[in-house]
């Protein structure tokens, strides 16, 4: 997976550079499909890669969560 999200990385990097240095009649469109590969198809992937094995609850603000940061803070103080 990991080489996978580089290697669109680096074809949607690449993309956007060569369309910007060169200048031909599809230049933009070349700059479009780069910014496309990035938010459709790296950023889910390196968002799907990363979260694959969390916990969505310990990041969320319920009631116990709260509790467990205010026993972090009192405890924290002299």
């Amino acid at each position: 997976m990991k080489y996978l999200i580089t290697f669109f990385l680096v074809l949607s990097l690449g993309s956007i550079l060569a369309g910007y240095l060169m200048d031909f009649n599809n230049s933009e469109k070349l700059i479009g499909f780069g910014v496309l590969g990035l938010f459709f198809i790296v950023f889910p992937l390196f968002s799907y890669h990363r979260w694959k094995d969390k916990n969505v609850k310990d990041y969320l603000l319920t009631k116990e969560n709260l509790d467990k940061m205010n026993e972090n803070q009192k405890s924290k103080k002299y």
